[in-house]
């Protein structure tokens, strides 16, 4: 009797061991088509928002209420078998991701990147404008930045025109307007120091500022990328002369927001400190934000002999040493002129 109950108790005991193997290999084979099943994603993708020191079981579900994936012991499984610190961002979920690729883009803190295009020739107000119109970085932005928080950015400069270097700023969710801008601010001065250290030695400017003005004046007399060292060198011999520089961007910038897209006669002569035909010398501050290649243009000027140059309506200009020269060119352009 006692045999045939060993028996039978060897029996069961290998009949459990072989369920729980085919229960084993079930759960293990459950797994692995886990792992290899991309998620529940449309085509344009979803955006998955992790706060900081949410969980990866909180994430998961998370992921279920998104309807995104099953909250199921396999993810558990996964969590236990790859411990992951998950940092906090905003994620971009592309079809064709696993739970496992998942896993190590929220490890890794691949966040979602945004961009925010600086762009030059932009004034301060325009600067400012774009920001309010971003979607991520617009909702901080004060109606009256430009006189309560761009000052204090800028080192004490009572205007920040021109303080911001245009470029192509990467930024993500939760990072503030303001810290672009000092970035922005910062990387101006390090490129004003790089081409004030490259000027000229017999260059008129006396300071940084000064050819930061000037800077913002080629910026926005011409578009032209070969064109900038000639207008450099143009309003540079009228510096070292004592001539007007009478250059229509700084009579717009006075004019402000009265401009309306012309400029008439009684604006050039209606004296103002940004009024370059009634004043001699630099405006007071700059006129817009000059990029890298307009502050080594006024750093850089070339030489030449032009004293004047006017549109050549081809998106050009043509540059003249005399007066009656620059006349005719003027002459050329008006019979252009539809």
């Amino acid at each position: 009797m006692l045999s045939r109950g060993l028996k039978w108790l060897a029996g069961g005991l290998a009949l459990a061991a072989g369920v729980a193997a085919l229960a084993g290999w079930l759960a293990w084979r459950d797994y692995q088509a886990f792992l290899s099943t991309p998620l529940r994603l449309p085509a344009e993708g979803r955006v998955l928002v992790v706060e900081p020191g949410m969980s990866g079981i909180s994430m998961v579900t998370r992921l279920a209420d998104m309807g995104v994936t099953r909250n199921g012991w396999t993810w558990r499984l996964l969590l236990r078998l790859e411990p992951a610190i998950i940092q906090a961002g905003e994620y971009r979920l592309e079809t064709g991701m696993k739970p496992a690729d998942l896993l190590g883009r929220l490890t890794r803190g691949d966040v979602i990147r945004y961009r925010f295009t600086i762009v030059e020739g932009w004034t301060v107000r325009q600067l400012l404008d774009a920001l309010a119109a971003d979607p991520v970085l617009g909702a901080g932005v004060p109606p009256d930045a430009a006189t309560t928080v761009l000052p204090t950015l800028v080192d004490g400069h009572v205007n920040p025109e021109g303080w911001f270097l245009p470029e192509t700023y990467s930024f993500v969710r939760g990072d503030s307007y303001r810290e672009l801008l000092l970035r922005s601010h910062r990387d101006m001065r390090a490129a004003l120091e790089q081409a004030w250290a490259a000027r000229h030695e017999d260059h008129p400017v006396t300071s940084p500022y000064e050819l930061l003005i000037l800077a913002s004046i080629i910026e926005k007399e011409t578009a032209v990328e070969a064109e900038r060292g000639d207008v450099s060198g143009v309003f540079v011999r009228r510096l070292r002369r004592g001539m007007r520089l009478q250059t229509d961007p700084t009579v717009i910038y006075g004019i402000g927001e009265a401009y309306d897209g012309d400029i008439r006669r009684r604006d050039l002569v209606t004296d103002t400190p940004y009024n370059t035909y009634t004043r001699h010398g630099l405006p007071p501050t700059p006129i817009a934000l000059p990029g890298r290649a307009s502050l080594m243009a006024a750093a850089q000027p070339r030489p030449g002999d032009a004293l004047f140059f006017v549109a050549d309506g081809a998106g050009g200009h043509t540059f003249s040493a005399t007066l009656e020269e620059h006349e005719k060119a003027v002459k050329k352009l008006l019979e252009r002129t539809p």
